[in-house]
């Protein structure tokens, strides 16, 4: 009964951690790494085509993102999550292959100029509709039984749209434990979704720390400090650009304008159009407006009982085709440009920044949390220039930060979410939090609260049963490369990926005829052959 620690760990994204309980192998969350990687993270211990199910706190990509790269790999296994997760995977999902396949289709554009070996995506379209058939959808507060030694159950978190805090219940030789993975835990009095739910009890916890160091500031006045950023971008005839993430994000920022709109506060711009630039965004709001009410708070709850829309408003315009897209940046009329993705690193609002960022009377309103390395992290530090498309973009837009919207507790959010156990778990496990914050974290609950918590490094494994560590890693930090190294190693990966792949087909093969197992052995001998001259 062993859990394995493989991604955010001492850093924010890229969740991924493995269990190993009376021979089944189970993967808690599967995402994808944003922005910079700090420290090295571990290969997964078991070949995808070896995991049998795949437990799913949510589906913003740095929990969900790698998961049709497991189906890629061999992965065949189930994938629990609730049914809204489940939704907005199907839209979120698609995106990231698209994003992949553009990306791979850019680059090598530039490889076939400069004579360079072809670049493949990490994974496409057909790995998305692969793996869609493999999720079983759950109910909140519904207990499950897995299999024989597992049984689980989801409570909503508040952090977005059906995210959840699994509770896994483990046995094995006739010992059970409970763990429960905090997934992302929401912040308090957000709009539209409900605020977290506590868990009474567990033996063990794995919790995030994004902002396990930080207070947010009070919500009180925030629809007013929006509407002032606003009305002062107008009034000096900018763009306002807001990147934002297209599922959670987006449709709060939707429902703040409303207020401001209905509200009269926007003094003078009363008509300012709003457009929302991302097809992901469409689609993961239409997703919210046709989810079960339970997951909505009462506030939403009520509008909606009134027969209103409240993500609608005079003035609204979505746009969905590139070309559309493309005409906004040669629009004249100030306006409000909501565009994906939040931290900058790709998608449509890229070209938006190119318009906008050397614009003194424009402003970039960021209203998420922007990891290291991103070029939204970059613009909030100051940068003086960035290049984008090839080209130097001087920074002469107003660039803010929306105070408190984040959709992550903060350091006492966290806490009050802890005091919701009964008894203090056995042993704490805090990830997702950048390596200082981790750390300071750890020392909070440790020194200040009475808890036993550790911040695992990737790979570092714990036996559940016996209550001990049997492998304690340290950080290793990530070794820049060359642009040359870099193709070479993931060509390599690959090679290596297939390679599992090809081990966990061979050991699902029992029951197929002698002559096909003959013959597709004598194909592997002879290519293994080939490979060693």
């Amino acid at each position: 009964m062993n859990i394995t620690f493989i991604g955010a760990t001492h850093e924010v994204t890229g969740s991924n951690t493995l269990i190993e309980c009376a021979g089944k192998n189970i993967m808690i969350d599967c995402g994808m790494q944003q922005g910079i990687d700090v420290f090295e993270n571990i290969e997964s211990p078991v070949p995808a085509s070896q995991i049998d199910f795949v437990f799913l706190t949510h589906a913003h990509i740095d929990h969900s993102g790698h998961l049709p790269l497991l189906y890629k790999r061999g992965f065949r296994g189930s994938v629990f999550a609730t049914a809204e997760t489940v939704s907005l995977c199907d839209v979120m999902l698609r995106d990231s292959a698209n994003i992949q396949m553009s990306e791979a289709e850019y680059e090598n554009r530039k490889a076939a100029r400069a004579g360079k070996e072809p670049a493949e995506p990490l994974y496409d379209l057909n790995d998305v509709a692969g793996l869609m058939p493999h999720f079983r959808p759950c109910r909140y507060g519904e207990m499950i039984q897995v299999c024989e030694s597992v049984r689980v159950r989801f409570t909503d978190i508040g952090h977005l749209l059906g995210s959840a805090c699994i509770e896994l219940w483990l046995a094995e030789n006739g010992v059970e434990k409970k763990i429960v993975f905090s997934g992302d835990v929401g912040n308090t009095n957000q709009p539209i979704i409900n605020d977290p739910k506590t868990v009474e009890q567990t033996d063990y916890l794995v919790i995030e720390s994004t902002y396990g160091d930080k207070l947010h500031d009070e919500r009180q006045g925030h629809i007013q400090v929006l509407a002032d950023y606003i009305n002062r971008t107008l009034e000096r005839g900018g763009n306002v650009i807001i990147p934002s993430f297209a599922v959670g994000r987006t449709q709060e920022i939707l429902y703040f304008i409303r207020e401001i709109k209905n509200s009269g506060l926007a003094a003078g711009h009363e008509d300012f159009p709003v457009y929302v630039d991302s097809p992901l965004a469409n689609e993961a709001t239409s997703v919210l407006l046709q989810c079960g009410m339970d997951c909505l708070d009462p506030e939403t709850r009520a509008i909606m009982a009134r027969g209103e829309n409240p993500l609608v408003f005079q003035g609204l315009h979505t746009y969905v085709s590139v070309e559309e897209s493309k005409q906004l940046n040669f629009d004249t009329t100030p306006k409000v440009i909501i565009s994906a993705n939040g931290m900058c690193t790709a998608g449509r609002i890229r070209h938006h920044l190119k318009y906008n960022l050397w614009r003194p009377e424009s402003l970039i309103l960021f209203v998420g949390y922007q990891s290291k390395g991103t070029l939204g992290r970059l613009l909030l530090e100051g940068a003086k220039s960035v290049r984008l498309f090839g080209d130097t973009i001087a920074v002469k837009a107003e660039i803010a930060m929306f105070p408190g919207i984040s959709g992550h507790a903060d350091k006492q959010g966290l806490l009050n979410w802890l005091s919701g156990f009964d008894e203090k778990p056995a042993q704490i496990f805090v990830n997702h939090g950048d390596d200082a914050v981790c750390s300071d974290f750890v020392r909070c609950l440790n020194e200040e609260h009475g808890y036993n918590a550790f911040a695992p490094y990737s790979g570092t494994v714990y036996d559940l049963a016996a209550g001990e560590f049997l492998k304690i890693t340290k950080g290793v930090p990530v070794k820049k490369i060359s642009s040359g190294r870099m193709a070479q190693r993931s060509v390599l990966e690959r090679l290596i990926a297939s390679a599992k792949r090809l081990l966990g087909i061979c050991e699902q093969s029992e029951g197929r005829a002698n002559k096909d197992l003959a013959r597709f052995a004598d194909q592997i001998d002879a290519l293994c052959e080939k490979m060693s001259r």
